[in-house]
């Protein structure tokens, strides 16, 4: 009866074993994520998404605000229309270069975190490695301040869609006052200069702006473009963000560096000290 207990602690004392070894294997592992970049990838990603998502149909529904209402010549705004369907293009070439580079961000951030050192044990730096990570952090500099460029374009249509939306509001609001006549405010998108002059009609007064103003494109293209410049801006943050953490990892991988340097030499040293005791221990063995 007592060998049988002890078989039967000894096996319950091994799947303890197993579970513990499991559950700090599993901790283990989510210490090797590098968190950071993580958060930073996921806001890069959605940014870009938003800002290449809505701005692309915010465009679209732009062009046939103006082609119904603003300017009905085709030839009037043709330069127009190949300015945004380059844009659109743009759009696409941004969404497909961001999706790469975040994931290789990502890695980078995964192979110069300090728990993956932990995890694999003692790395060895290289001088390609460091000049690879601060080629990451100029190139992540650059486009932070290209997105800072594209969040301040991003908000002139916001800025353009809001002055036409509070002019409706005003149209509407004199509708109960009989003595200001509502069809002289008017809305003139010449003065923005993304039309001629010469394009007819150019403008929208009274009941003609209102009705613009209820249009499903006018609201979703409005509202799409704020969103498009949420997302622009969450982009900069990210990019913000990811800067910091490539500026800790280059540091990180340069003290490493350092330390290498110092190790290797010290177990030069006493490589070099033990060589010397063991030809005294010769030379004295050898006069004995």
């Amino acid at each position: 009866m007592k060998p049988a207990m002890e078989t039967a602690a000894e096996e319950n004392a091994e799947q303890s074993q197993e579970k513990k070894g499991c559950f700090e294997c599993c901790i283990k592992c989510l210490g090797g994520v590098p968190y950071a970049s993580l958060v930073a990838t996921i806001l890069c990603f959605s940014g870009v998404a938003l800002f290449c998502g809505c701005g692309h149909v915010a465009l679209t529904g732009t062009v046939s605000i103006l082609e119904q209402h603003f300017s009905t010549t085709a030839s009037d705004h043709a330069l127009l229309s190949e300015v945004i369907q380059l844009m659109q293009y743009v759009i696409y070439g941004i969404a497909s270069f961001f999706f790469l580079y975040g994931i290789i961000l990502l890695a980078e951030g995964f192979y110069t975190t300090s728990a993956v050192k932990e995890l694999h044990g003692e790395f060895k730096t290289t001088a390609c490695g460091r000049c690879i990570s601060g080629m990451f952090v100029f190139l992540t500099y650059v486009l932070g301040v290209a997105w800072l460029g594209v969040f301040g374009f991003s908000a002139v249509p916001v800025f353009m869609f809001y002055n036409i939306w509070s002019t409706c509001e005003v149209i509407k609001s004199f509708q109960t006052n009989v003595t200001v006549p509502g069809d002289q405010i008017c809305v003139d998108i010449r003065q923005y200069g993304i039309i001629p002059w010469n394009a007819v009609p150019g403008k929208a007064c009274g009941p003609i702006l209102e009705n613009i103003c209820n249009t499903n494109e006018f609201y979703m293209s409005y509202h799409l473009f704020i969103v498009a410049c949420a997302g622009a801006g969450a982009t900069v943050i990210a990019l913000i963000h990811f800067l910091m953490i490539l500026s800790s990892n280059w540091a990180y991988l340069k003290d490493a560096s350092k330390m290498q340097a110092y190790q290797d030499i010290k177990a030069k040293e006493e490589q070099e000290l033990q060589d010397i005791q063991s030809r005294s221990k010769e030379q004295l063995n050898s006069y004995t």
